[in-house]
C-alpha cells in the first residue's frame, strides 16, 4: 500500500513487518524517530516484541547481540557518535557470525559538534565485518531492510547488515512509499531460524578465546564469506523483484547512462538523486555524462565497478567522508579497482562534498563534471568558503 511517509516512519513500518522479537536502541539525532515509532508500536500492541530501554548505544548493541545469540530476530538503529560508541560490540557481532540488521542514519562525527548528514560514521566502520548497503531514497531504504534480513539470515552468509540512509535527507524527508502487506513480507522473509543458538538444553559456547593458532582463520572465513555475499545479493534482488515488482538490478551498483558516457560520477546515498537530475539535464544538451551508484560498499563490488567504468575516459568519485592523510575512502576503492588492469579510465579524480550537512546542489554537481578534464584531481573539497578559511588559517 502506498503511503506518504517520513523516512523514519517508513523504516519503522517495514521493521515491524519483519517481526523482530527484541528491539533495543538509545536515542540520537537523526535516528530517534525510527525507534520512537517502534516503541509506540510495541506499546500499542501492534508489534509483539520486547523493547529494551538502555543507557547507551554500547548497551543497545549488547542487548541485540544477546537476543540474536539466544535465537531471536532483533533490530537496532543509531547514528554518528552512537555508532562509534557501539564499535566494540559491532566487531563482536560480526565475529560471532550473528544475524542482525541495523539502521545507520548517517550523520557527521564530532568534533566540532554537528548533527547534520554526511557518511563519516558508517564509513569509519567499513572494516568491522558488517555488510554495508546505502540507500538513495526512502523506498530503497525500506526495501534494503527486507533484503538485509534475508541476506544476514542466509545460512551461507551469517553476517550482520547495516542499512545506511542519509540523516535528515532521508530520515526526516517525506516520500510516497510502497509499504507491503504482512503476508507479502512473510512470503519473502520466513520466520527466524538460526543455525545455532545459546540454549541451556543444548549447551554451547560462543566467542571463545582464539589464540594465534586459531584467530587468523576466523578473519579468513569472514573475508571469504564476503565473496559469497557478492553472489547472494543479486539472487536476492531478483527474488525481491519477483515478489514486489521493484527492480534494483543486481543490488550492488546502479548504472545510470554509463554505457556511452565520457564523464561519470561515482557516489553513494541520497546525493545520487541530485546527480541524476544533472545527468538528465546535461544529456538533454547532448553531453555524454552518467552516474555509477554504489549500493554495496561492503563488500565492495570491484568486478562490477570495473566493467561499468573501464571504457569511461574520465571518472569523478564524490565522497561524503574523509580519511585524513589519505585519499577519500570511496575514491580509494575505485582507484584500487583498476590496479594492474589493462583497461582503465584516463582520469580518476577525487572530490569531497557535503560534510556536516552542507548542501550538494545541482551547481555543485555541474562543477564536478566541469572539473573532469585531462588533468586528474587527487583530492579537492567542493564548495569551500574562502572567507572562513582566511579567518581561520589566514589563507
Amino acid at each position: 500500500m502506498k503511503e506518504f511517509l517520513e523516512g523514519s516512519r517508513a523504516v519503522a513500518e517495514i521493521v515491524k513487518l519483519c517481526k523482530p522479537g527484541v528491539i533495543s536502541a538509545y536515542p540520537i539525532t537523526p535516528q530517534t524517530h525510527i525507534v520512537e515509532e517502534l516503541a509506540q508500536m510495541v506499546a500499542d500492541g501492534e508489534l509483539n516484541a520486547q523493547f529494551v530501554n538502555v543507557e547507551s548505544e554500547h548497551s543497545a548493541a549488547s542487548v541485540v547481540l544477546g537476543a540474536v545469540a539466544t535465537g531471536v530476530r532483533a533490530f537496532t538503529a543509531t547514528s554518528s557518535q552512537g555508532l562509534l560508541y557501539m564499535a566494540e560490540v559491532l566487531f563482536n557481532i560480526s565475529g560471532l557470525r550473528l544475524l542482525l540488521v541495523m539502521t545507520c542514519a548517517n550523520r557527521a562525527v564530532s568534533s566540532p559538534i554537528n548533527i547534520w548528514n554526511d557518511q563519516q560514521d558508517s564509513v569509519s566502520l567499513r572494516d568491522s565485518g558488517w555488510i554495508q548497503l546505502y540507500a538513495e531514497n526512502i523506498q530503497e531504504a525500506v526495501d534494503l531492510h527486507m533484503v538485509g534480513y534475508r541476506l544476514s539470515e542466509d545460512k551461507s552468509i551469517m553476517l550482520p547488515v547495516m542499512v545506511c540512509m542519509d540523516g535528515f535527507i532521508l530520515t526526516h524527508g517525506m516520500e510516497t512509499v510502497d509499504i507491503p502487506r504482512q503476508e507479502e513480507v512473510d512470503k519473502f522473509l520466513p520466520g527466524y531460524q538460526p543455525l545455532y543458538k545459546l540454549d541451556p538444553a543444548q549447551p554451547l559456547t560462543m566467542g571463545l578465546l582464539a589464540d594465534p593458532d586459531y584467530y587468523l582463520e576466523t578473519r579468513f572465513a569472514i573475508q571469504e564469506t564476503f565473496k559469497d555475499v557478492l553472489k547472494m545479493i543479486p539472487k536476492l534482488n531478483e527474488e525481491f523483484k519477483n515478489h514486489f515488482g521493484r527492480d534494483y538490478k543486481d543490488g550492488l551498483i546502479e548504472e545510470y547512462f554509463t554505457r556511452d558516457a565520457e564523464k561519470v560520477i561515482v557516489a553513494m546515498g541520497s546525493v545520487c538523486g541530485t546527480i541524476k537530475e544533472v545527468v538528465d539535464a546535461q544529456r538533454a544538451k547532448g553531453k555524454k555524462v552518467g552516474l555509477l551508484k554504489i549500493i554495496s560498499y561492503r563488500p565492495f563490488p570491484y568486478a562490477k565497478v570495473y566493467e561499468a567504468l573501464k571504457d569511461v575516459p574520465r571518472v569523478a568519485v564524490l565522497d561524503k567522508a574523509v580519511s585524513p592523510g589519505a585519499y577519500a575512502p570511496l575514491a580509494i576503492e575505485v582507484k584500487a579497482t583498476f590496479f594492474g588492469k589493462k583497461k582503465s579510465p584516463k582520469v580518476i579524480s577525487s572530490f569531497v562534498a557535503g560534510l556536516g550537512g552542507r548542501d550538494i546542489t545541482l551547481e555543485s554537481v555541474k562543477e564536478i563534471f566541469g572539473k573532469l578534464t585531462q588533468k586528474e584531481v587527487s583530492l579537492e573539497f567542493i564548495d569551500l568558503k574562502p572567507e572562513l578559511l582566511k579567518e581561520e588559517y589566514g589563507q
